[in-house]
This record gives structure tokens, sequence and C-alpha cells, in this order.
């Protein structure tokens, strides 16, 4: 089942003017263009001669045209004559949806099931603030055995499945996958090495040195007995591990009988690996192969939701989420709201087995049977190992919603604590941390961290690699001043009207006097006056605890040495400072792996190999005289001339 992609029915909302009209006749108080625009039920109810019984949905908008609600229904003029009247039914929630709902939108699908989808790409693009949201919409890893090369290659794979080959997940975090790669390798010994290297190789690495790889790319072992190993690999990740178990034991003990004692010990080795794979994979369903298991918890108006992944009979691992919903919602709607949002992107289970029954089952069962392409099947088991294996997940729902609840309410406290020692007019929502990275002002970057009401928001992290030609190498305040303009002209750009919660309520600032001012100057150009900013510098000794705070027109102040509040700035610091160290270390982890011959024009793949073939690395290549380079097999006297001109350039 894709998105909806018929032409929709969109009925515009009554104008302000008729509104008025229909609202409130009598009321000549204000000129007609100055009257407040109305809300409401009676607003709500003037829809209802323009709608039919069609499927689809509809939004709820307010004064200032932002959206309140996304909802979908099977009747279009049914739903919306439940809103259209006062009713003891609403809830709290509910009442004040309508009372602030000044228009409405509406668009008509084919089928109820297309209305559902439609719902939940809306509810994820328009975020409204009276539906159930799910914030943390990350893609889980996978396990990849290529399929086009003939010694495939075994690794971890994120996002859309566009490479050939065989995919096996997903696994709960990058964490799993690597344990998992790390122990695999021991046990079939396939190589992880991208091709190019693969082609480059003339001697084994270092992974076979250890026992980690059968060295294909040198010829250590035939076509034929590795794609077996594949064959092994793939038949473990399916869930069929017990036959492969015991066709190594088989081997050992061959081995053994006939006095090959190195080779037994090293089928003892990847017996063991494989056990320990098995182990860490935790407890292992007897009688469910493939299903997620979906609890949800609920408590004083927050939400967990933990998603145990069993694949192949084995489990693979747990997530657990925490939707925004509000303080009246109840678990069916805020179920069926996850699983809408949770599956839009991802590859549905053939079962999903789930803590609470969800309102329209049926309904969600038809939308991902038409995603996956074969039958999915929702069940709430009572009893048996179903019924075990989702008590289980509503134990650690309960637990992470207790520990999510208590962190939650220490960062308030931190939060209300650092606005008064700011002078900050509220508790920031949202802070953003800067600090930049470089060596001698070589591969310099910029980072910038998040961090809100929920600790640190990594989604939001951002990465600034340095443009500006014209900085003096190792100018903090100048690439201070650069990532501060981009990030300000992006802000403007993006979210002009400040409305998509982009924008922070306090920055941070790494450095003294000398950055704040640079990065005041910044702000006043983009006419950014209302975002509080403070510098956060070393003492006079350097030392952690002796910070000194400045704001620009202010002097310089320091907080207690015990105070939690400077601990929380502290942690924040350092996590901008880690992710600048990191990213500056990817950066120049990466210049230092790049080749000089990527950089000649006309010397591809095929011909670069031939050179560090014949020549052994770039630098000997840069080296060669004209006459040797002319002798590398595939290299014309054209090509020769332009790779020696590149290296003898003066």
């Amino acid at each position: 089942m894709q998105d909806c992609l018929i032409p929709p029915l969109i009925q515009c909302s009554p104008t302000a003017k008729n509104t008025n009209r229909m609202a409130n006749d009598s009321d000549h108080t204000l000129p007609q263009d100055e009257q407040p625009v109305p809300t409401g039920h009676a607003v709500i109810h003037a829809y209802l001669k323009t709608l039919d019984s069609s499927p689809g949905v509809y939004r709820m908008l307010d004064r200032e045209s932002r959206v309140l609600y996304v909802g979908k229904a099977r009747n279009l003029r049914a739903r919306v004559s439940n809103y259209a009247r006062p009713s003891p039914q609403h809830s709290g929630r509910i009442a004040r949806m309508i009372s602030m709902t000044a228009s409405m939108m509406f668009l008509t699908t084919r089928t109820e099931t297309e209305a559902l989808l439609l719902e939940q790409n809306l509810i994820k693009q328009l975020k409204p603030k009276f539906n159930v949201l799910l914030r943390d919409d990350k893609s889980f890893p996978n396990i990849l055995v290529t399929g086009d090369h003939s010694f495939a290659q075994i690794k971890k794979h994120r996002g859309a499945k566009k490479e050939k080959g065989a995919y096996y997940g997903p696994f709960a975090s990058a964490g799993a996958v690597n344990r998992t790669l790390n122990q695999l390798q021991k046990v079939f010994l396939l190589r992880n090495c991208t091709d190019s290297m693969f082609q480059s190789r003339t001697r084994p690495c270092l992974l076979h040195q250890i026992k980690r790889c059968s060295a294909p790319c040198v010829g250590l072992i035939s076509e034929a007995d590795y794609a077996q190993s594949v064959k092994d690999a793939e038949r473990f990740l399916s869930g069929r591990s017990t036959d492969i178990q015991a066709k190594l034991a088989g081997q050992m003990a061959e081995a053994s009988e006939a006095m090959e004692f190195e080779r037994a010990a090293a089928l003892r080795d990847r017996i063991r690996a494989m056990t320990q794979v098995q182990s860490a994979q935790g407890i292992n369903p007897r009688n469910v192969d493939e299903a997620d298991i979906v609890a949800l918890h609920l408590e004083q108006g927050q939400a967990c939701v933990q998603v145990f992944f069993i694949r192949a009979g084995q489990n693979w691992g747990n997530q657990d989420f925490y939707p925004r919903v509000g303080a009246d919602v109840d678990a069916t709607e805020v179920l069926e709201a996850f699983l809408g949002q949770f599956y839009d992107t991802k590859e549905p289970p053939r079962q999903l087995i789930l803590s609470n029954e969800i309102e329209n089952p049926d309904l969600m069962a038809e939308a991902l049977t038409g995603k996956l392409g074969r039958k999915v099947e929702l069940l709430v088991p009572k009893r048996g190992e179903k019924a075990e294996l989702v008590d289980s997940a509503l134990r650690n729902a309960r637990e992470s919603l207790a520990r999510k609840m208590s962190e939650t309410a220490t960062q308030t406290k931190l939060l209300r604590g650092l606005a008064d020692a700011f002078d900050l007019p509220e508790p920031p929502a949202r802070i953003e941390v800067y600090d930049n990275s470089h060596i001698q002002g070589t591969n310099a970057v910029g980072a910038m961290i998040v961090a809100g009401p929920e600790g640190f928001v990594k989604n939001s992290y951002r990465k600034f690699n340095i443009k500006g030609d014209d900085l003096v190498p190792g100018d903090d305040f100048g690439m201070m001043k650069e990532v501060l303009h981009r990030r300000f002209k992006r802000l403007q750009t993006e979210d002009p009207d400040r409305e998509k919660g982009m924008w922070p309520d306090l920055l941070l600032i790494d450095g003294g006097a000398g950055q704040v001012s640079a990065v005041a100057q910044i702000m006043a150009e983009h006419g950014v006056e209302d975002i509080p900013m403070v510098g956060v510098a070393k003492g006079v000794d350097r030392d952690a605890g002796k910070e000194e705070f400045h704001r620009m027109g202010k002097r310089p102040f320091a907080l207690r040495h015990n105070d939690p509040v400077l601990y929380f700035v502290q942690r924040m610091r350092d996590e901008a400072h880690r992710f600048a160290i990191g990213t500056h270390r990817a950066k120049r982890a990466k210049s230092n792996m790049k080749n000089p011959l990527d950089d000649i024009a006309g010397v591809g793949a095929a011909r670069k190999r031939a050179l560090l073939a014949h020549f052994g690395s770039a630098k000997a290549v840069g080296r060669a005289n004209l006459a040797d380079l002319k002798a590398v097999e595939g290299v014309s006297e054209g090509l020769a001339q332009k790779v020696y001109d590149f290296f003898h350039d003066t």
C-alpha cells in the first residue's frame, strides 16, 4: 500500500468576514476587518453542509492557521458532526481543541485505509499540537550480505535497501549489530572490507592474522568454499543454527582424529563464537518466528512504548520510545497512532503482538499488509508464550518510563536553576552549545549540540565545515563568527516566524569575552536581539569548577564550586567539546586516507589499481620518472605525462 496519490478534494475554510457574520451578526462594535476570528462549535458546524459521506482526512486550524489536529474518518460528515455540538463525551483535551478551532481543511480519499496512511503522513509532517506524535523516528540497522560480488561482503546497513544482497534485521541498535558481526566474523570468516580495498590487496590484512577473515582477497580460500561459508552465515541469520553447529562439531572431531590439532582448535573457537552470538541475543522465543512485540505504559500524562524485535526465532534487541501524548488520551489512541507512524518508513513483520487493543485493528492490518505485500496479523494475547513476551515488554516499558520521569524532573529543576543563574525570563526549552576544533587551523570544524527538558537532543546536533578562505589558520573568533552566521541565516530561511521550535532560547559559547563579542556582532547583523547568549570560559587556572561566565555589557561571574547548575553547564560544554573533537578527527582521518591519484583527471579505479600495483604506493608513483610511468600496463603516453606533471608541477 502506497500513500494516497489521487487528487484530493480540498474544502477551503470560510473567510474571516463570512465566519464573523455566522458567529455574531449583531456585533458592530469593531470595524468588519478588525473583528476577532470566531472559533468553536459554530465554526465547525458551518462546514457540515459542504461535506458528504466520503472517507478522508480533516485538519483543524487555529486563528493563526496553525494545525491543531489531524484526523481520519470513514465518513467525513459524520465525524465532523461529532465536533459541531457540545457533548459530555468530549474529554478536556478535545474540548480545548474545539474551542481553539477557527477553520478546517479536508482531503478525500478512495478508502479509509488510504485515509489512515495519509493521516499518519500529515501528522509526521505537521506535528499538530493535539495529536499523539512519535518524536523519535530513526531507522534501524540491518546486517547485509552483499550479492553483487563473487566473494560476498558482510556489513552493517542502515537506510533504504538499495544495495543488492540479503538483509537481516532490524536490530535494535548499532551496538547489537556490531556485536553480532564481530562474532559472525569469528564463526564464518567473511570479509567486511570494501570492494575497492578487496581489489587492491596484495597480502592478507590484520583480520586474517587474528582469525576473523579467510583472506579471499589473496586466494587463501576457494570461491566454492567461501560461498559455502556465506550460505552457512545466511542460514544462521535465518535461525537455522543447530545443524551448522553440528556440522562444525563433526569437522572438529574429524580434525582431532586426524591429529590436525591446529585446525581442530580453530573449529572449536568458531563453535564457541557461535554460542556467544546465541547467548548475547537474550531469551529467544520458542514458538514465535517473526514478530514485533509492542507494549505501552501510560502514567501521569506520559507514555513509553517498548518494541522487541523477533526475527528468525531470535531476539534481536529492544528499543523504547516516548511519544508526545496529552493528559487524557487512552491507550487505544496512543498505540494506534504509534503503529501508524512507526511503520510508515519501516517494513512491518508478519505479526504485531500488542499489549492493548487498538481502535481499528482490521484497518491497520490491511494498511500494513498492503505495505509489506504479505499478510500482517495483529494479536493481543491473553495467555501462553506470547502473553509472557508482552508482559516482559510491559515491565521494560514501565521501568523505562519511571527512569525517564525521574530524569525529566531532575532536568526541569536544572533548567530552572539555569534560568535563575543567567537571569532568564523562564527556563529554556532549547539550549544550543557551540565549540570549534582544529589542529593549527587544519581540518577546522564547528559543532553545535542541543539540550532541553529531556536532556541532549542528539538528532538536532549539527557540524559545520569551516569554509572561510580569508580566515587566518587558528582564528577561533573568525570560525565562531562563521558558524553562527550560517546558523542564523539558515534559521531565518527555514523558520522565519519561529513557529517550528528550531530557534534557541539560550546560546552557550565555549570561550570568554572575545568569543562573546564576536557572536554578539553576528547576532546584531542578523537582527537577533532577544536570544540570551553566555560565554563559558575556564578560570585563570583553567580548572574545571572555576569557570567564568561572560555576558555582553555585564561583569563576568562564577557559580559555587558545588552548584548543580555548574555541573550541568560543564556537562553541556564537555558534550559540545566531545562532538567537535569527534567531528574533527573524522574529517582528519578522511583527509589522511585521501589518495592523491584521485585528483588526477583520467585516472579512474582501474588505472589507479594498475599504478599502485606497479609502484606499491602513491608516494612511489610521485617519485617515478616519465619512462617508468609509460611502462605501466593501461597507462598511455598522454596519461603518463599528466601523472608526471601532477607530481612535478613547479
